[in-house]
């Protein structure tokens, strides 16, 4: 199985919810945001190595990110780096992958993953990636691995599942088949979710064969299996980046989602408890990381503290800090943008930046 096994990080978002730190010119996924010594990014493909050998992982980023790419996996082949020439959302670049894979192994079975998010129980989150592939190598099926939730987020994207398992040549597994996709859900609404004990989190952890990819693009996509078909004579060529760059930003900007799992009728999940979080937020990083006794999560040593609780601190390491007087606050120096914000209201980070775009210029954004 392990020969057929093939890995695709995605790896071209701009994290703009941990803005001023993550930055069009260097986003999230390339940034030690967990104070490890190592980026996130870095840190999602060390963990898929005990999957596959490096030649089976692939990293699809924006054109703009190659060299940032480059620096941090110095051991990626070249050819792996897959570069889109403009951000069309989930679907594309995942077809893109599966085309270009069964070209190069017609039994590939292709696990698809983000670059940014946090695992803390790696050997659990293996074991279920190794089930799953099990389960598409010998069966024409879209697994996704669903997240066992912890509480009524409404932040996340739901999946209904059936409540019976199964069955294979294996005999009874945690394979559930899935009944519905549910957008994010009002909290009176991800309570109903939570007690009812049969949905999970949409966590975007997705495992196929590239023969039932390709099929369900055929199927629920046909523009989308079209327009990349048409590259089958470029992959792996000489002529690929070519074909890429004129008829990539062609193909419709929808998501995985939308064009495929929520039309198929053979999508199942593996709910999976596995320490996950997504850290989509800066309220998100201060729920998962290390904090002292007044409840802060501090990423330097120079900093002196009085009155001030449950707040995230990120600041340059060369920087001396002084801070008195904060509560549930967001504080975040890049060296050339400082916000600081309420923890409550950082939904509207997002909003603030583009602000700061529109107002000051586009080196802001």
């Amino acid at each position: 199985m392990k020969n057929n096994t093939y890995i695709l990080i995605m790896a071209g978002g701009v994290g703009s919810r941990f803005w001023p730190k993550s930055r069009n010119h260097f986003p999230k996924q390339f940034i030690d945001i967990l104070g490890m010594g190592k980026s996130l990014l870095q840190l999602t493909y060390e963990r898929f190595l005990n999957i596959c050998p490096n030649e089976h992982i692939f990293v699809l980023t924006n054109e703009n990110y190659s060299d940032l790419v480059t620096e941090q996996l110095p051991a990626m082949l070249k050819d792996n780096i897959l570069l889109e020439p403009s951000r069309n959302n989930t679907a594309p670049c995942i077809a893109y992958a599966a085309y270009k894979i069964s070209l190069l192994n017609p039994d590939a079975n292709i696990v698809v993953a983000p670059s940014d998010h946090l695992i803390l129980k790696e050997d659990i989150f293996l074991d279920k990636i190794k089930q799953a592939l099990n389960f598409s190598s010998k069966n024409d099926a879209l697994l996704t691995l669903g997240i066992t939730p912890t509480r009524p987020d409404t932040g996340y994207g739901y999946i209904q599942y059936q409540e019976a398992s199964i069955k294979n040549q294996e005999g009874l597994n945690e394979i559930k088949k899935v009944n519905a996709f549910m957008e994010k859900p009002v909290l009176a609404k991800a309570k109903e979710y939570l007690k009812s004990g049969d949905y999970v989190w949409n966590a975007g952890i997705f495992i196929w064969s590239a023969n039932s990819l390709k099929k369900a693009f055929e199927q629920h996509a046909p523009e989308i299996a079209t327009l990349f078909e048409s590259g089958l004579p470029f992959y792996n060529t000489l002529d690929e980046a070519k074909f890429i760059s004129e008829k990539y930003p062609l193909s419709p900007n929808i998501s995985i989602d939308y064009a495929i799992l929520e039309k198929a009728d053979n999508v199942y999940t593996i709910p999976a408890d596995i320490g996950w979080s997504d850290l989509g937020t800066w309220a998100s990083l201060h729920a998962v990381g290390e904090k002292d006794i007044d409840n802060n999560m501090v990423n330097l040593t120079k900093i002196n503290l009085k009155d001030t609780n449950n707040c995230i601190i990120h600041l340059p390491n060369d920087k001396a800090a002084v801070i008195r007087g904060l509560d549930n606050y967001i504080v975040v120096d890049d060296g050339e943008v400082l916000l600081i914000y309420p923890k409550s209201d950082e939904q509207e980070i997002k909003q603030v930046a583009k602000d700061m775009v529109n107002e000051h210029g586009i080196k802001y954004a």
